[in-house]
């Protein structure tokens, strides 16, 4: 494709269709997207109710050399792990912990007032600003070089369907939350999209085979390799969707309280699908933005595949000298650390298209929490887990600075991704700049 050539003009004049454009706008000989300009990523990961601090941060600063029980499955990124201790939410205002927990998390600002009453405090709404990966989405988003198809996706695990200040983290600006999709049928829909309903899963590859054969015939052999490949991911999902669909657990799924979702024992699986969709979506350059959120704040996932049957905030209500309890509590910390485990694992063994190295030499993955500690609702020490070499941080660290605002974390994120921002959220928290020692 020439520089001048518009999409619509050259899909006119191969005489494909529109629905082939998901297959085709990672292929770096058609130019359809700027391949010499480093493609950057930044991925949130958030997992609920705190965490069993001996358990999980390292003893002291510096090189990492052991990880701590919850952390393990990380040891073979350790190298690519960056982890941050001292981190704190100082956003206060209405709401209880766990809402300004999640509500304030990537907005770094206050929640406005409302009529959400939590377990104390006031009551209280959405947040006022929007989320850092919205801010960073946008501004990547204003750049054609950068510019992508969706921008951002916004993934999720067992997310309830209620909408409340527990149940989202992503803003779109002040009283504007974004809700993750968190059926990966619905996010296969949203990125490859004609399918009418589940019940009648067709394969969109089916009606395209004429149209990719014609793109194979005008693109480089490497572009062939990288389009086969997105042709067998799509085929492997679609029967992955099919399986899930027919699926049965092997047992009769009990009755949960209101608002979690009855697919609670799938959780595992549910968590595969969408991290390798969101791989996917990567290698495709459909997004550079993306976030994975499990559950919710005050989240009750029951891991009954740990051998846990209790909901997970009814344990880290149980007090440190319940050690059945807090066994549990780092065994699900692991659980969520062996998923961000595997999205890093499958980021590195995919190959950037178009450029070298893996996406996990170009995306960073940041696992964070809405409390520091379960049982006492802390917001001081927010857990922040970063993963990969896409914002060029030095890794294979820990640092513990001295109870930092975490605006100042969210404006690092930004300039790493190339927005040079002064200020995000409240502007009382961000006089000192981003955080040192990232660097």
């Amino acid at each position: 494709m020439t520089t001048n050539q518009t999409r619509r003009e050259f899909l006119r004049d191969l005489g494909i269709s529109a629905a082939a454009l998901p297959f085709i706008l990672n292929l770096p000989s058609l130019g359809f997207a700027n391949q010499r300009q480093r493609k950057q990523r930044l991925v949130f990961l958030f997992s609920p109710n705190g965490v069993i601090p001996s358990a999980f941060w390292p003893e002291e600063e510096g090189p990492l050399t052991t990880l701590k029980e919850s952390l393990k499955p990380l040891e073979p990124f350790k190298e690519r792990t960056l982890i941050l201790h001292g981190v704190c939410d100082k956003v206060r205002g209405d709401g209880d912990n766990h809402m300004r927990g999640i509500g304030c998390l990537l907005t770094g600002i206050e929640l406005f007032p409302g009529n959400i009453q939590g377990g104390s405090h006031t009551p209280a709404g959405w947040a006022s600003g929007l989320s850092i990966d919205q801010e960073i989405k946008n501004h990547l988003q204003a750049n054609p070089a950068t510019r992508t198809r969706f921008g951002s996706l916004e993934f999720g695990v067992l997310v309830p369907d209620r909408a409340d200040t527990w149940t989202r983290m992503i803003y779109a600006g002040p009283n504007k939350p974004i809700a993750p999709i968190d059926d990966p049928y619905q996010m296969f829909n949203k990125l490859y999209g004609r399918m009418k309903d589940q019940e009648h899963l067709k394969s969109i590859l089916d009606d395209l085979q004429e149209d990719l054969r014609k793109v194979r015939s005008v693109v480089s052999t490497e572009d062939r390799r990288l389009l086969e490949e997105h042709a067998a991911f799509v085929r492997e999902m679609e029967q992955e969707l099919k399986a899930s669909k027919e699926q049965d657990v092997g047992h009769a799924v009990p009755e949960l309280e209101p608002g979690i979702k009855t697919e609670n024992d799938n959780m595992p699986r549910i968590s595969k699908m969408q991290i390798d969709l969101m791989v996917n979506s990567f290698a495709a350059d459909f997004a550079r933005v993306a976030s994975l959120q499990f559950t919710n704040s005050v989240g009750q996932a029951r891991m009954r595949w740990l051998k846990i049957n209790e909901g997970h905030h009814e344990l880290s209500h149980h007090p440190d000298s319940d050690k059945d309890a807090v066994d549990k509590l780092i065994r699900i910390n692991k659980w969520y650390c062996e998923q961000m485990a595997y999205l890093a694992k499958r980021l590195a063994e995919t190959p950037e298209p178009g450029g070298g190295g893996s996406l996990l030499d170009n995306t960073l993955l940041v696992w964070t929490n809405e409390l520091g500690k379960g049982n006492s609702h802390t917001l001081d020490n927010i857990p922040f887990v970063l993963v990969g070499n896409g914002l060029d941080f030095k890794m294979g660290r820990s640092i513990k600075y001295p109870k930092v605002p975490h605006n100042r974390l969210l404006l690092s994120l930004a300039h790493g991704m190339g927005h040079r921002i002064k200020t995000f959220g409240n502007p009382d928290f961000c006089s000192a700049g981003p955080l040192p020692k990232l660097s």
